[in-house]
């Protein structure tokens, strides 16, 4: 075989892995993004599966760059629950299923208020995008842009960031009957939150659900309209 041959064969070996790849992202029927989440964690419940995944590709038909992970917060769990799954969305896998705090104000061992005012010391509920990393308080942390006007545009304001506490403790939990509660944050365990922050950096999302009539009814992105709805291969155009 010669050299320019060779070139070329491997010229098309490479094209079809990319259209297959796309492809695999994007394909109908069982193997639809949300199916294939589904499946990676089948404790998880799938209408809230079906939501999340919606509002990322909502998000995605803005024109934003295309979102390679996908963090999941179920509130209408109790704290002493694993409440929170993180997803490779090309891979199609699940990264990590953990526990994660609540605000204080938003309940004792279930979350049953929210609210997106400062001081309010309760979580938000919605679609965030994830910023920056730094060093702060509460150590290695990460910010996080609420996209929901009314629900959680304050985070930024409020600093609601994704950090460790060691108040999120399963011994806490057994002991209390809950973890421990931060001010509006989705805390994680000291142990994994370094690892669970440098997944979720820049540019990732989070959607943080419960069953409240007034966001469900009102969210852009929970009632995208099917049709403007982005492939998850979609615009590589970057707004961020």
């Amino acid at each position: 075989m010669t050299l320019d041959r060779f070139v070329l064969l491997m010229g098309l070996l490479l094209l079809t892995g990319t259209t297959a790849q796309a492809a695999s992202f994007n394909a109908p029927g069982n193997d639809t993004l949300q199916g294939a989440l589904t499946r990676a964690a089948p404790d998880a419940n799938p209408k809230v599966i079906e939501l999340a995944v919606r509002a990322a590709q909502c998000r995605m038909a803005q024109g934003y760059d295309t979102t390679k992970r996908l963090a999941i917060i179920d509130y209408s769990l109790p704290s002493t629950a694993q409440r929170l799954w993180i997803f490779d969305l090309q891979q199609r896998t699940l990264l990590f299923h953990e526990l994660v705090a609540h605000g204080r104000n938003s309940g004792e061992n279930m979350a049953k208020q929210f609210s997106n005012r400062n001081q309010s010391m309760a979580s938000s509920l919605g679609l965030y995008s994830t910023r920056s990393t730094y060093i702060g308080h509460n150590g290695y942390s990460l910010r996080m842009e609420g996209l929901e006007p009314g629900f959680n545009d304050n985070a930024l304001d409020r600093a609601l960031v994704i950090h460790g506490a060691p108040y999120v403790d399963q011994n806490l939990a057994r002991t209390q009957g809950r973890i421990g509660r931060s001010l509006g944050c989705p805390a994680v365990r000291p142990a994994i939150a370094h690892q669970v922050i440098d997944a979720l950096k820049e540019g990732q999302l989070l959607f943080s659900y419960y069953p409240e009539p007034s966001w469900l009814g009102k969210s852009a992105f929970v009632n995208c309209a099917r049709d403007t709805v982005a492939s998850t291969a979609g615009s590589n155009t970057s707004r961020n």
